[in-house]
């Protein structure tokens, strides 16, 4: 029984250590979440204003969240390659 808790406790906290970002990876997140932020918020100041409509609003937020998870995606393969993070397109 003990063997199974120390085992089970060495896979836990393994798999934590596996689930943790890298530091390029959470710099990369942290700047792909500042830039969707602020593109959300200047499409719904659009929309507010009669610029664009809803569905053009939603457009921007959705591609500016895409571009974030982009990444992040290239910020974990750079933790990964030990490589410099390229950025997004």
């Amino acid at each position: 029984m003990k063997k199974l808790i120390a085992l089970s406790s060495a896979l836990a906290l393994g798999l934590t250590v596996a689930a943790c970002d890298g530091p390029k990876e959470n710099a990369a997140e942290d700047a792909g979440e500042q830039a969707a932020e602020a593109t959300n918020a200047s499409a719904e100041a659009a929309e507010d204003a009669g610029a664009i409509t809803d569905e053009q609003a939603d457009a921007m937020t959705d591609k500016a969240e895409d571009k974030a998870d982009a990444m992040e995606e290239n910020g974990e393969a750079a933790d990964q390659t030990g490589a410099p993070a390229p950025a997004a397109t």
